[in-house]
């Protein structure tokens, strides 16, 4: 595990840009309460619109998939469900649904992230538990051939790269020096 004063170093090299972004992030934070009581309308169909979007592409890597035109009503209605890829796409919006409602009191430990993934995984065997086999994410080409997209954690090291992940994060927000956002990109 790399230690915190390492990380700090290593990301302080970064360029510049990232630290304005940050503070544009936390402009934006401050007016987000007025805008709240403005524009309440326009502020649910912004998170619509935001979970619709989330929820395509993260399933997508997944390589699940839905009927475009089914997807606003298995995201934000209760349709009967069609098939096992509706059901994790559903199933992606109740994790999301605990994350925003319980995100004062949500502490990060291996227990929280097994329920999110049972939540997002429904009734399928693996839901909630660390993987058994190597899988990594593969991109599909209409005409044929594939490649790595992301190299995953081997399974044997799953549970250790998650444990590692959530003390890294613990310190990180003990240590108010480097902002989060940048400390765990570098982890």
């Amino acid at each position: 595990m790399k230690s915190l004063e390492l990380l700090t170093t290593s990301v302080t090299s970064i360029s510049t840009p990232i630290a304005w972004y940050l503070a544009d992030l936390g402009e934006a934070k401050g007016k987000q309460q007025m805008f709240t009581r403005q524009s309440p309308q326009a502020l649910k169909a912004l998170r619509e619109h935001a979970l619709i979007e989330s929820a395509i592409s993260s399933n997508r890597i997944e390589g699940v998939e839905i009927d475009a035109s089914r997807v606003r009503e298995v995201l934000l209605g209760k349709p009967t469900l069609k098939d096992r890829n509706e059901e994790e796409v559903r199933g992606y919006r109740e994790a999301l649904k605990v994350i925003h409602e319980h995100s004062g009191d949500l502490l990060v430990t291996q227990e929280t992230i097994r329920d999110l993934h049972r939540l997002s995984r429904g009734e399928i065997w693996d839901a909630g538990k660390y993987k058994e086999k190597d899988v990594d994410i593969i991109e599909f080409f209409p005409g044929g051939g594939s490649r790595i997209r992301f190299k995953t954690v081997p399974a044997k090291r799953t549970a250790a790269a998650v444990k590692e992940l959530i003390v890294v994060s613990a310190e990180i927000g003990r240590n108010k020096s480097l902002h989060p956002l940048i400390a765990l990109g570098g982890v």
